[in-house]
């Protein structure tokens, strides 16, 4: 019990959105600075799953010399010491005779699928992984939320998931229905454990996690339940600064 925390032996992750920053707001001052006597006394990092740049707006433009580790894209772009140190892509990882397979599959059932209306961008491509909305990302937020309480009941991304799992089991994707109109699809393991590859077999003794969304379902619960990290729920960034206090005091 007597373990003392150190810069050598202890890393501590930490989520972004509601863990560091009230979701989609920028990160405080006050929380700057306990970032920055945090790293006296461990080492420190932070996973989120969106790109360096909306990192950056939420954090500062200072993001990468505010950590000692820093994983936009759940650690697909990862950098130490303000340094990048690995780079990859669903281009790189999948190939573009996979991609165009996939999308090509996704493009004709779309075509067949009956729903009260569509409108545009179907298929956004990122990165890291591709998002698919039946109605396209580009309807009002009336179409939105009329959509979402037609896939209540019709269940329209279930089943296409369900087909797509069949369909493409070679290829080892994930699929996270979230939000109200899309679900994402990625590489298994492309999740906030991403980034654990790059810690592991350093010498520390201790990996502690911070996240807010760690219940099944939540982005932060692969990270939060495996077993190479000590996970702990919070529920905003006060709540973060007052459990960081207790652990390392």
């Amino acid at each position: 019990l007597n373990f003392m925390s150190s810069r050598e032996n202890t890393l501590v992750l930490f989520d972004v959105d509601g863990t560091l920053t009230e979701p989609r707001k920028v990160v405080t001052p006050e929380l700057k600075e306990f970032i920055k006597e945090l790293r006296k006394r461990v080492t420190v990092g932070v996973v989120g799953g969106s790109d360096l740049a909306k990192a950056k707006e939420q954090l500062g433009e200072d993001y990468l010399e505010l950590v000692d580790w820093g994983f936009p894209e759940n650690g697909l772009n990862a950098f130490k010491d303000g340094k990048s140190i690995a780079v990859q892509s669903l281009k790189k990882h999948l190939g573009d005779e996979n991609i165009n397979r996939f999308i090509n599959y996704v493009l004709r059932y779309l075509s067949e699928v009956n729903i009260p209306i569509k409108r545009g961008t179907f298929i956004e491509f990122r990165n890291g992984m591709m998002n698919i909305s039946p109605i396209g990302r580009n309807c009002s937020q009336e179409e939105r939320d009329a959509f979402e309480e037609y896939d209540k009941v019709h269940k329209i991304r279930q089943t296409m998931v369900d087909t797509l799992e069949k369909e493409f089991s070679d290829l080892g994707l994930k699929f996270s229905i979230g939000g109200q109109i899309s679900f994402d699809v990625f590489p298994v393991g492309w999740d906030k454990t991403y980034c654990l590859r790059f810690v592991e077999g350093l010498g520390y003794k201790e990996i502690h996690f911070f996240g807010d969304k760690t219940m099944p379902g939540g982005n932060d619960h692969e990270i939060f339940e495996d077993a190479r990290t000590i996970g702990h729920t919070v529920t905003c960034p006060a709540d973060t600064v007052k459990l960081c206090g207790e652990l390392f005091p």
